[in-house]
């Protein structure tokens, strides 16, 4: 017999708890915009007259509900997963073609505490309602999350993989073969080569193929950061630590790289000072912040680049040989565009797409004899070098085929094969003034006469090629030599178009 709250009989307290249960069920099936009550099994046992606008009937009749799946009738349905797990949710919000709904899902258990079922209640939706301004707002923010994960997402994805190091000779396919072998392993790789032979474009394809590719790849250029920042860039700035900085701190490098991978481009001209605290975080894994007492564990895998030769470097006191063995687990070799010349038709189709691509110009082909006329060359600045003649040529013309007289003038003025380095330029004391190069007065004698600025520009350009060339890539010793610094000439390389080549 069910008891009656209206009778005068007293209750016993398990009658008025089963009393209140019954009675509380009518007015939440009464209160709510729609109600389903599964089983364990998650077959539906019971649904208001309110719930049926927010499923799917299809071919069931009322009757033919019962007793099915939830899974069957509301496709992608959490009540399942409420129902194994025992956990509730509260409050949540459901966007499906109805609308949006703020919905509740809860267990119900037994007197042992047992799951034995589960309760859906839509609570309210989108179109008129008190809870009209809360769901709109929760689904802004939804749409905002989802926005948000996309552009991370498309932030962390690697910008190379290992397809985009163009070529096919036996070199390449060599350093390929390593790269896949180590991109599965967590070790620490240092590339080699000389300047802009595709180390930043390989060290994006170690990343893209290891097992943390979802992380973020973090690069930090060490010859472009001057000495005193390198320690902040590094492992971050506590809140406070000194005059001027951020009051809520600043994350470094590594920080920003944890779980992912961190490149440390030019690792030659790190400083003394530095290589010790990065051979600390190498070995233990852990950072201190600057202005910071406490210890972060960080996850990051490293590979870093230099064009310089750091076993010299070890010999003469100026890189440490603890760091350089850290370093040097696994060293992959960049063979220079010399030595793979038959790669150079492939790689001057890719790089002609590219630039037409990012400038807009028709694709220009390349003729028989201005590939002949490029094959003669030697290369000095590589990969990044071929990339600065081919976009200059396609510049210069509205020619769709470039021919050797399209490159002849725009070579006259670099260094000819075999041709010695100026011997001012190789010496210990460099002239200041970039007009006081010969190399600038061969590229100007026999040529017509040019308007002031492109021949600054094509002198100044001469003048660093140059410097390159005497210091075999070392950006540092260059800048020296040009009487600037590192980061005056990574912004001149950047303004005329160079970078880390294909």
């Amino acid at each position: 017999m069910t008891p009656d709250l209206d009778s005068t009989d007293a209750l016993d307290p398990g009658g008025v708890l089963q009393l209140a249960a019954q009675r509380m069920f009518a007015t939440f099936a009464e209160a709510v915009m729609g109600m389903i009550v599964l089983d364990r099994e998650h077959r539906i046992v019971w649904f208001n007259e309110g719930y049926r606008r927010f499923i799917a009937l299809g071919p069931f009749a009322d009757s033919g509900v019962i007793g099915r799946r939830i899974e069957e009738v509301v496709p992608n349905s959490l009540m399942g997963k409420v129902i194994d797990t025992g956990t509730p949710v509260v409050v949540d919000l459901l966007t499906n073609q109805y609308g949006a709904f703020l919905v509740s899902r809860l267990p119900l258990r037994n007197e042992q505490g047992n799951v034995i079922g589960g309760v859906s209640l839509v609570l309210a939706d989108q179109p008129d309602g008190a809870m009209q301004p809360l769901i709109g707002k929760l689904v802004d923010l939804q749409r905002e999350l989802e926005d948000t994960r996309r552009r991370l997402a498309a932030e962390r994805r690697p910008k190379y993989s290992l397809a985009s190091f163009v070529g096919s000779s036996a070199a390449v396919a060599e350093v390929k073969r390593q790269v896949r072998r180590v991109a599965a392993t967590d070790t620490t790789v240092l590339l080699l080569g000389e300047t802009g032979t595709g180390k930043e474009l390989l060290a994006h394809a170690v990343h893209a193929a290891s097992r943390r590719s979802a992380g973020r790849f973090v690069s930090v250029n060490i010859a472009a950061i001057p000495d005193t920042l390198l320690e902040a860039e590094f492992f971050g700035v506590a809140p406070g630590a000194y005059t001027g900085a951020d009051r809520k701190g600043r994350d470094g490098k590594f920080k920003l790289a944890d779980g992912g991978t961190l490149f440390l481009d030019e690792i030659g001209d790190m400083p003394m000072a530095l290589q010790s605290k990065l051979l600390r975080v190498l070995q233990e894994q852990e950072i201190e912040p600057l202005g910071s007492n406490r210890v972060e564990r960080v996850d990051v895998r490293i590979v870093s680049a230099t064009s310089r030769d750091l076993e010299a470097m070890v010999a003469e006191g100026s890189f440490r040989a603890d760091l350089y063995y850290r370093l040097n687990v696994m060293p992959i070799r960049l063979p220079p565009l010399r030595e793979r010349l038959e790669d150079l038709p492939d790689l001057v189709d890719a790089l002609s797409e590219d630039i037409a691509r990012r400038s807009g110009l028709a694709p220009r082909a390349v003729g028989p004899d201005a590939m002949e006329l490029l094959a003669s060359r030697p290369w000095p600045g590589n990969v990044r070098e071929l990339r600065n003649v081919l976009e200059q040529a396609s510049l210069m013309t509205d020619d769709l085929v470039l021919e050797a007289r399209h490159f002849e003038r725009l070579l006259q003025a670099a260094a000819k094969p075999g041709q010695p380095v100026p011997r001012d330029l190789a010496g210990d004391v460099a002239p200041r003034n970039d007009s006081a190069h010969p190399a600038v007065f061969s590229a100007c004698s026999g040529a017509a006469v040019k308007p002031l600025q492109q021949a600054v520009a094509e002198a100044q350009a001469q003048s660093i090629r140059v410097a390159l060339a005497a210091t075999k890539g070392n950006k540092a010793a260059a800048a020296r030599l040009l009487g600037i610094s590192r980061a005056a000439l990574y912004e001149k390389l950047a303004a005329g178009g160079d970078g880390e080549g294909a």
